[in-house]
């Protein structure tokens, strides 16, 4: 290490966000970036431990302590080949992973001031990018080819590894552009989509084939292929059947996120077909992540204002999660730039009923909840508490997750990566989804 006792004299910096004032304006990135030097000092907070946690809480397997050790000496090169090794997108998750490494570094169990691996990761890529570290390489071919279904991050992660072993990769996706949730779910203000368009433009050089606007079904797949590989993520959200479901005013949180980032790349819709929050009071029903972004969606939208309920209770407040300590991820209040930009969090809340007017919703009757344990073991159950109450809303977004998938019996040389295997998760695990899905594969089509 070059500098092993920084973490003694240099705290955590992070970058922080541009002033609420001014990004509620735009779709623009709403985090900032440190200079060189402050971004180099940061880096060198890192330890380097006997054992990294980090490496360990990591499901691709990072290695911060290496590539922040050649971020803090300034070769940004010999950074990006180390993070680039075990992670195919670092500009992907250097912008919207909930970073579990860092809540395993021993710096968060000893001061809660982890190293900015996040950070790091995302200034190493752009640097990469700038300096034109990233290069296209067109392996040799090996004569075999796989389809995979979806361009998600496990379906890119799955083929870039495939491709780079040799076996020619064509991607069929049923939306007009590559990247799933990272383009369609997640906000331009937390992913600008121009940094998928420029992978993209790398993967395409490298021999993948990208065909857009083809919806494939597992029980119909492409003919010609030595395998195929589903990963069609998680496509029926969590839903909420109570009265009033069909009144207009009410959508799944991925119909407002997926149309907003569309109209931003240029696709126009109808007047009828616009699902807006302007001048609206907004009600989001899901303190997840999800959530989040319809939150900081709704104020660039100009909504009048938005709540935020949650049927769980509320989080503990801190660092420190008594029920999943350390080097585990803990399960704390999370208030994220949205939140900040303002909203009323309110937990154990259950939603009993969409009241309308004229076929357009007016508010939802809610009633605060409480859970207590189950005689009879298992889940605890939800009792009411206290009397019923309406929260006033003119647009109500269901953000409660998603169901896992049902797969029909397939045959042996097609596979499942990501989301559609596993349920809904993290990019990051959806990526390491893809990496063990290329290894089967390859391991299937070597014998």
């Amino acid at each position: 290490m070059g500098n092993p006792k920084a973490f003694l004299t240099i705290h955590r910096q992070e970058a922080g966000y541009r002033p609420v004032h001014d990004r509620i304006h735009d779709f623009g990135e709403v985090e900032q970036t440190l200079n060189s030097k402050e971004r180099r000092e940061q880096a060198s907070r890192c330890m380097d431990c006997g054992v990294p946690f980090c490496h360990w809480a990591c499901p691709l397997g990072n290695k911060p302590p290496e590539w922040n050790d050649a971020l803090y000496k300034g070769d940004y090169e010999l950074a990006y080949r180390l993070l680039n090794a075990t992670n195919d997108f670092p500009e992907f998750t250097g912008r919207v992973c909930p970073a579990l490494c860092e809540k395993a570094c021993v710096l968060n169990l000893t001061v809660h001031e982890p190293t900015t691996n996040r950070e790091d990761e995302a200034a190493i890529t752009e640097m990469a990018f700038q300096e034109n570290f990233v290069r296209v390489e067109v392996p040799e071919r090996n004569g075999k080819s796989v389809a995979v279904i979806g361009a998600g991050p496990a379906g890119l992660a799955t083929a870039n590894q495939l491709n780079k072993k040799g076996y020619k990769v064509t991607i069929f996706e049923k939306m007009e552009a590559a990247g799933g949730l990272l383009r369609y779910g997640i906000p331009n203000f937390k992913l600008n989509k121009a940094i998928i368009d420029r992978r993209m433009k790398v993967l395409e050089a490298e021999g993948i084939e990208f065909r857009f606007g083809e919806t494939i079904t597992e029980d119909n797949l492409p003919e010609g292929f030595d395998a195929y590989v589903i990963a069609t993520g998680t496509p029926v959200a969590r839903d909420l059947p109570i009265p009033g479901r069909d009144l207009k005013g009410v959508h799944f949180a991925l119909e407002i996120l997926s149309q907003q980032n569309r109209i931003l790349s240029g696709i126009e819709f109808s007047k009828d077909e616009i699902i807006t929050a302007k001048g609206k009071d907004v009600l989001v029903i899901g303190g997840g992540d999800t959530g989040s972004d319809c939150i900081g969606t709704a104020h660039r939208q100009r909504c009048k204002s938005v709540t935020q309920i949650e049927i769980m209770p509320k989080p503990v407040e801190g660092h420190v999660d008594p029920q999943n300590p350390w080097p585990g991820y803990p399960r704390t209040l999370k208030t994220t730039s949205s939140h900040e930009e303002g909203c009323t969090r309110r937990w154990n809340i259950n939603s009993l009923e969409f009241i309308g007017k004229d076929g357009k919703l007016i508010g939802v009757r809610v009633q605060e909840i409480e859970w207590v344990p189950n005689p009879e073991g298992g889940r605890p159950q939800m009792v009411a508490k206290g009397e019923p109450e309406v929260i006033k809303c003119e647009l109500a977004l269901l953000a409660m997750g998603f169901l896992k998938p049902e797969h029909t019996a397939s045959a042996e040389n097609v596979f499942f990566a990501g989301d559609a295997a596993t349920g809904q998760s993290l990019v990051v695990r959806a990526m390491a989804s893809g990496h063990d899905v290329a290894e089967r594969v390859d391991e299937y089509l070597s014998k």
